[in-house]
C-alpha cells in the first residue's frame, strides 16, 4: 500500500500478509452472483444491501452440490466468503463513519490480514441440481469466492445474554 492511499491515522503492516500466507489450504466451493460489479456500487454492509432490495445467488461448483442436501429446511444460513479484492496490510484503519482510527479486529471492514467475511442471510430457495442458493441479500462483488455455508440456528447463534 502506498502512503497516498492511506487515510489519516491508518497504520499498515511492514509486509503484505497475502505474500506470506501459505498454510490454510482453503478451497473455494463456488462464487457469489450479485448485482455489484464495482467496489463503488457495492453496499458497505448487509443492512445497506437489504435496503437495496436485491437478492443474490450462491453458485456452488459441481463437486460440492450434494452438500446442499437439507439446507432448504433452514430459514437462514451463515455465508463465509473471501473478499478477494480487499487490501490486507492495514492493522489500524480510519473508516469514514468513525471519528478515530480503530484496530482492524474491532471493525467489520473487509480490509484485514485474511479477508474473510460473513453474513447471516435468509435462504429463499435451494436448487441442488444447478447448485444455486438464492438469498435475500449480500454485500460483496459479483464473482466473490465462496468459502462455506452453515445453517443458522437461533439456539446456537444468538448470544445467551443478548437483549
Amino acid at each position: 500500500m502506498t502512503d497516498a492511499h492511506k487515510r489519516a491515522g491508518e497504520v499498515a503492516l511492514p509486509f503484505d500478509p497475502a505474500l506470506t500466507a501459505d498454510d490454510a489450504k482453503l478451497v473455494f466451493i463456488g462464487r457469489l452472483s450479485t448485482a455489484w460489479k464495482s467496489r463503488a456500487d457495492c453496499p458497505k454492509n448487509l443492512v445497506r444491501a437489504r435496503e437495496r432490495g436485491t437478492s443474490a445467488t450462491l453458485k456452488i461448483d459441481p463437486p460440492w452440490r450434494t452438500g446442499l442436501t437439507g439446507l432448504s429446511e433452514h430459514s437462514h444460513a451463515i455465508v463465509l466468503y473471501w473478499m478477494h479484492q480487499a487490501q490486507r496490510d492495514l492493522i489500524i484503519q480510519s473508516p469514514k463513519h468513525r471519528k478515530a482510527a480503530t484496530g482492524t479486529f474491532a471493525l467489520r471492514s473487509p480490509v484485514r490480514p485474511n479477508p474473510i467475511s460473513l453474513a447471516t442471510v435468509q435462504v429463499i430457495s435451494v436448487d441442488i441440481a444447478t447448485g444455486e442458493v438464492v438469498i435475500d441479500a449480500i454485500d460483496c462483488l459479483d464473482g466473490t469466492p465462496l468459502l462455506d455455508i452453515k445453517p443458522w440456528f437461533p439456539s446456537v447463534d444468538i448470544p445467551p445474554d443478548y437483549a
